[in-house]
C-alpha cells in the first residue's frame, strides 16, 4: 500500500512494507508504512521533519497524535539512522538520491526486511528532499546528541 503524498505531511523517506515487519502484529496490522517527511505545521521559511508524538492543545488531545508501541518507536529509530547514513553520502547524487535505485536499505526484521527508500511517488521529491536534507543538517547537533546518548545506553545494556 502506497503512503499518501498529497496530504500536508510530505513523505521523503518511506518504508511502505511496514505491515510485514510490525513486530507481533506483522501480517495483521493497520500500520501499513512509516515515513519521515516535511512536517505539516511548517511555517514559511522554517522546515521541520516530522514523526508523530502525542499532542495536547490545552483542552483536548490532538487528532494529529498517534500512540506508538515500543517496537514502532525503535523501527522509527532504525529508519532515522538509515536515513541519516544515506544523507551523509547523498552529496554524490545530483538530487541527493539515485532515481534508478531509490531503495536505501533493506533492514532484516522478523524474518522479512523493512524497506527504506526515497519516496519517488512524491511529485515534488527533488525539492522536498533538498529541504529535508537541510533540516537534517540544521538539526545535526540536536539529533547527534540523542544518538550518542542512545548509543551509550545501548552499550551499557550489552547491545
Amino acid at each position: 500500500m502506497k503512503i499518501p503524498t498529497t496530504l500536508k505531511h510530505k513523505p521523503v523517506v518511506v518504508s511502505e512494507n511496514y505491515e510485514q515487519v510490525d513486530g507481533r502484529y506483522a501480517g495483521k496490522t493497520d500500520a501499513k508504512g512509516l515515513s519521515l517527511g516535511l512536517a505539516q505545521w511548517n511555517d514559511r521559511g522554517k522546515v521541520d521533519i516530522s514523526a508523530k508524538v502525542w499532542r495536547y492543545t490545552g483542552e483536548k488531545w490532538s487528532r494529529q497524535s498517534e500512540e506508538l508501541p515500543l517496537h514502532r518507536v525503535l523501527d522509527l529509530s532504525i529508519l532515522i539512522c538509515r536515513t541519516m547514513a544515506h544523507f551523509r553520502e547523498a552529496y554524490r547524487y545530483e538530487n541527493l538520491y539515485d532515481p534508478e535505485k531509490p531503495v536505501i536499505d533493506r533492514v532484516g526484521l522478523q524474518g522479512d526486511a523493512m524497506t527504506v527508500a526515497v519516496c519517488t511517488d512524491n511529485e515534488r521529491i527533488d525539492e522536498d528532499i533538498k529541504l529535508f536534507g537541510q533540516a537534517l543538517r540544521d538539526d545535526d547537533e540536536l539529533i547527534g546528541e540523542r544518538l550518542r546518548t542512545l548509543s551509550g545506553i545501548l552499550k551499557e545494556m550489552g547491545y
